[in-house]
């Protein structure tokens, strides 16, 4: 009999501490995964790198990579799929179908986009551009030369539409904006021009007038005018051009990870990467008679300048 009362009286407490075991099982558990499918026309290593940077970063999700070759077409994906694009050629496929599956397109430029969608941004596609902030690269210029005040800028074509944004940028900031276009790559004349009413160039990424081709004659030119060349992106200061904002793999990596917490219903459509550094040329900035940058020092107060209202 005393046995089985203390049977009796110890069952419930076995019972409460399973359920207790159960719940904290339950709690274990992330209440969703998302999967995760990555898709680019070219399958390197730097491909592979960023999709195994993704999946150890979000352990959770089913973080897959699959060439664009072997995908169907997107509305044949589950709907519940969260697409993530690395080049122009998986966005051409993408295009292509009006159905499909919520999408981000990463590290696309402001011109690609136009080239491809014109103004509009098709549902369900949400653009994470590539290109420098045309304010950030102001407010860099305004920060490491705060006595330029002409800001000479080449356009051709393809980025004339972006003048008007500069212009409304600029002006707040008491900064002039100094077009000039650019037609023929081989005819200096416009760029010494440019040159002559200017006191900093800011180059906009532009492939057509910033590319190997035109590289030594815009810097060669720059250096013989004492004239510094701020961006367009951070290749070409290391090719030569004085300083550039930018954002690398760790800085997409969190704008990801961010973006991946939430739906894609809010999802923005498009988005600059709000974490970014700043590099800068130290040989150009001597040469240039100009002091050095110091990269981390101006990157926070960039950033800081950008969190307040």
């Amino acid at each position: 009999m005393g046995d089985q009362s203390r049977m009796t009286l110890l069952s419930p407490p076995r019972r409460w501490q399973r359920g207790l075991l159960l719940l904290c099982l339950l709690l274990s558990v992330p209440a969703w995964s998302a999967d995760i499918l990555l898709t680019a026309a070219e399958d390197g290593a730097g491909v592979q790198a960023f999709v195994q940077a993704l999946a150890l970063q979000r352990p959770d999700d089913h973080v897959t990579f699959t060439p664009l070759t072997d995908l169907p077409a997107p509305s044949q994906l589950p709907a519940g799929t969260r697409l993530i694009l690395l080049d122009l050629p998986s966005l051409d496929w993408r295009l292509q179908d009006t159905q499909g599956p919520s999408t981000l397109v990463l590290r696309i430029s402001r011109l690609q986009a136009r080239q491809r969608l014109g103004q509009g941004v098709p549902a369900k596609i949400s653009l994470l551009w590539s290109d420098p902030p045309l304010e950030r690269q102001l407010r860099l210029i305004a920060t490491i030369l705060p006595q330029a005040r002409r800001i000479g800028v080449l356009y051709g074509a393809d980025s004339e539409f972006l003048l008007r944004e500069l212009r409304q940028y600029a002006a707040p900031m008491g900064l002039e904006i100094v077009p000039q276009r650019w037609d023929d790559i081989n005819d200096s004349r416009p760029l010494l021009h440019l040159f002559r009413n200017s006191d900093v160039l800011l180059g906009l990424d532009d492939p057509q007038l910033y590319n190997p081709k035109t590289a030594k004659n815009l810097l060669l030119s720059s250096y013989a005018r004492q004239l510094p060349l701020v961006g367009p992106n951070a290749g070409f200061v290391k090719a030569g051009s004085l300083a550039s904002t930018y954002s690398d793999q760790t800085d997409w990596l969190a704008v990801l990870d961010r973006l991946l917490d939430h739906p894609p219903t809010g999802w923005p459509r498009t988005l600059y990467p709000e974490h970014f550094k700043v590099m800068g040329n130290p040989q150009v900035a001597r040469s240039l008679g100009i002091e050095q940058v110091d990269e981390a020092n101006v990157a926070a107060r960039l950033a800081e300048g950008e969190k307040r209202p």
